[in-house]
């Protein structure tokens, strides 16, 4: 290299070099996910995420709000008082059809966590003639008309569940809408055997733990959403197949009241049933959706009149960010 031309080419590095030190750090997405109850290990993969950095590996600052019994998730979102919900199949048709422009992103579970817990003398969800069924109202709208439909179950078996085990615990022929890892912790915690059955394992077609945004955010911000999905279902797989301590202390922090005990159960049970992972999960990664499986809950939906039929299936849900994600089990 000539004498002359040496100089400037070290002028040239150096400039680029301090350039590149100047250059302000990208600035990290502030993200919101509103979830469906209070703090607990089906929540895990989020908080997860924000634990162990995963979501800043991806450029996102996300706050993981906790929901509860008096908060109408998808109002808020509506309102887009927050980014994403932690949601439910069912609950999205239903906001579509009220004019709630709601779309399903991905999921966290390949089927809901809904169930009924009975007594030991019950060995089906088909041994449930003459037993007495505890069905709280949200139930009535969901999994209690599918009940009905597949095992000619009727409404005059029912009586109203409380979120009190004191009927299902004084009644050797009553049954209970339960949460796999929630309702038979409490009820062994106070010494009862029970049985449980997942509604999923005889057909019940909703995914659980969904993600929800708006349409808006979808068109808007495809890359924020691509990168949140990344994370959360990364999240989940460190969560439930890693050590989950990071989230459980800041479960704990959002719900004081939920204890070691109950976490480990759920962790225990979420493995067991390997809802994370089966499914179309187990070949197509984490997260994954299908055509197929919400056709098949829009079709029992308009069957049973829980849904106008006018509202449009694909309008629910997006394949675009989990179709080609590959976080496999």
């Amino acid at each position: 290299m000539p004498a002359f031309v040496r100089p400037l080419a070290a002028f040239a590095c150096l400039a680029a070099t301090v350039a590149l030190t100047a250059a302000p750090a990208r600035a990290e997405d502030k993200v919101t996910i509103l979830t469906s109850w209070y703090a607990q290990a089906e929540h895990g993969g989020f908080y997860q995420a924000v634990a162990t950095g995963i979501y800043k590996k991806y450029g996102l600052d996300v706050t993981v709000r906790m929901g509860g019994p008096q908060i109408n998730g998808m109002q808020i979102l509506g309102a887009e008082q927050t980014d994403f919900l932690m949601s439910y199949d069912f609950s999205v048709f239903k906001a579509l059809e009220q004019g709630v422009p709601a779309v399903t992103v991905a999921t966290s579970f390949q089927s809901d966590l809904q169930g009924l817990m009975t007594h030991p003398d019950v060995k089906s969800l088909a041994d449930l003639k003459g037993k007495t069924i505890l069905v709280a109202t949200a139930g009535r709208s969901n999994w209690w008309p599918w009940m009905k439909a597949k095992f000619g179950y009727t409404d005059d078996q029912t009586r109203a569940y409380t979120f009190n085990l004191q009927p299902f615990l004084a009644d050797p022929n009553t049954a209970q809408q339960a949460y796999m890892s929630s309702e038979p912790f409490a009820a062994m915690q106070g010494g009862a055997k029970v049985n449980f059955f997942l509604f999923a394992k005889d057909g019940y077609p909703p995914y659980g733990t969904t993600i929800v945004t708006l349409q808006k955010t979808v068109k808007d911000k495809p890359d924020m959403v691509q990168r949140f999905v990344k994370a959360s279902m990364e999240g989940w797989k460190s969560y439930i197949y890693g050590d989950p301590a990071p989230a459980n202390a800041l479960i704990k922090k959002d719900n004081p009241n939920m204890k070691d005990e109950q976490i480990a159960y759920a962790i225990g049970k979420l493995r067991e049933s390997k809802v994370l992972v089966d499914g179309d999960a187990a070949t197509q990664g984490i997260g994954v959706m299908t055509d197929a499986r919400w056709k098949a809950t829009y079709d029992f939906m308009v069957q049973e009149k829980l849904l106008k039929p006018e509202v449009d299936v694909k309008s629910a849900y997006t394949l675009q960010f989990v179709k080609d994600l590959k976080i496999m089990p």
